[in-house]
């Protein structure tokens, strides 16, 4: 039954085709046949015994799925095993290789609580409502007008009765100054 009881030159008994015809026998005959083989073969590609017998198994089922595919006039049996096994164990090699290597996190170690988004609108909603407070009146008002009404600089020159370029200049410094007070930076001269 195995191949080293074989006769040198004597073929073992085609296997391939019974198993592509569902012959449940003759897949326990295969892996008693070829097992050895394929075991050795992964060995050597995998990193520990209970890897390369994964490997085994994942092979043997690629076995019994493509056994339809083997053709005589191409290889023999023991070749085409070898060839399924060997692309298989280099798809695994490959795989490992591109998978991200993790370290273990200590037990103690534990992840600060995260803020929902609803708490984190309602926090740049207070800190912004707190920057446009911190602005002068009429930077704050060219702002409200401009962001929150959607006038044009010209329309809002025109209802204050100022240039453009001064309103201009008013949002143009409010903005500054709100951005720095919402980012913790220092607020200069010129954006007061």
């Amino acid at each position: 039954m195995f191949t080293a009881d074989l006769a040198p030159g004597e073929e073992a008994a085609p296997l391939l085709g019974r198993i592509a015809s569902g012959d449940e026998r003759a897949v326990r005959e295969c892996v008693l046949r070829y097992g050895p083989m394929v075991l050795a073969l992964a060995r050597r590609w995998s990193t520990d015994r209970a890897d390369a017998e994964d490997a085994v198994q994942e092979i043997f089922f690629d076995l019994w799925k493509t056994a339809a595919r083997f053709d005589a006039s191409r290889s023999s049996e023991r070749g085409f095993v070898a060839l399924l096994a060997r692309r298989r164990l280099i798809d695994r090699h490959r795989k490992r290789l591109r998978m991200v290597r993790t370290e273990p996190v200590n037990a103690g170690f534990d992840l600060p609580d995260v803020p929902s988004d609803e708490e984190l609108a309602v926090t740049d909603a207070v800190s912004a409502q707190e920057a446009l407070a911190a602005l002068t009146p009429m930077q704050r008002r060219c702002i409200e007008r401009h962001l929150l009404d959607g006038r044009t600089h010209e329309e809002i020159a025109r209802e204050q009765a100022l240039p453009l370029g001064t309103v201009k200049s008013h949002i143009r410094r409010g903005l500054l100054r709100a951005r720095a007070l919402l980012t913790g930076q220092r607020v200069s001269q010129e954006e007061k």
